[in-house]
């Protein structure tokens, strides 16, 4: 791959390493998210069901241009946590920020089906017996919900790797700092002559996509067994 620059390759590193950081971020607060859809009162659900659903329907730029007006420097959030030493704007940490907020649906909604799947007869028996609710969480619910919470993992990966449009808006492209896979693929489009370039970057991608498919296939099967054998 000579035909790729360091910064391109530099671009391909963080593409995974904003995509780790949305997912590791994101799972505790998805996986909390689709409890409460699941096993919340009718309003909490319909609020939180709204709430997921934005960044699917808003154009990305749209929700780009909120997380710079809301974590900014000059931000409501944002210059309040400058203070503190926290910056999102125009660094890695907005681009997994953004990242995150876009794969969060995508988290979300397998966990959200797993757990309306389960028996509640099960849950209701361990509490008859005592059980606390963190105990039922992490002993029955978790392991037998495991597949879609490893499917949500996966689906969030993937979708935070080739995040475009709320991440450029946020953070803009700049080589080594915020510049991801999808936006050095668009920066090659844009040049020209650099079609070959662009070509290999997509292949980059492609890959890494066909990859996150087949690692979701061998950790649904795995966390599937896994559940069968709590059981």
């Amino acid at each position: 791959m000579i035909l790729l620059t360091p910064d391109d390759w530099a671009a391909v590193r963080l593409s995974l390493k904003v995509a780790l950081a949305a997912t590791a971020f994101g799972l505790p607060l998805a996986l909390i998210t689709a409890m409460a859809q699941a096993r919340g009162r009718f309003a909490v659900r319909v609020l939180l069901d709204v709430m997921v659903t934005l960044p699917l329907v808003l154009p990305p730029v749209a929700t780009g241009y909120a997380l710079l007006l809301l974590f900014g420097r000059r931000g409501v959030i944002g210059a309040f946590l400058e203070k503190m030493g926290v910056v999102f704007a125009f660094d890695w940490t907005g681009a997994a920020l953004a990242a995150g907020i876009m794969a969060f649906p995508l988290m979300v909604r397998p966990m959200r089906l797993a757990i309306e799947a389960l028996d509640k007869e099960v849950d209701e028996v361990a509490r008859t017996l005592g059980a606390p609710p963190l105990v039922r969480f992490f002993r029955i619910t978790l392991p037998l919900a495991l597949p879609g919470v490893a499917a949500g993992a996966i689906l969030g990966f993937a979708k935070a790797l080739g995040e475009f449009g709320a991440t450029i808006t946020f953070v803009a492209a700049i080589p080594g700092e915020t510049l991801t896979l999808p936006a050095a693929i668009y920066g090659a489009t844009q040049s020209p002559g650099d079609e070959v370039r662009a070509g290999v970057l997509c292949l980059v991608a492609a890959t890494l996509a066909i990859g996150a498919v087949l690692v979701s296939d061998l950790v649904g099967r795995l966390a599937a067994r896994t559940s069968q054998g709590e059981r």
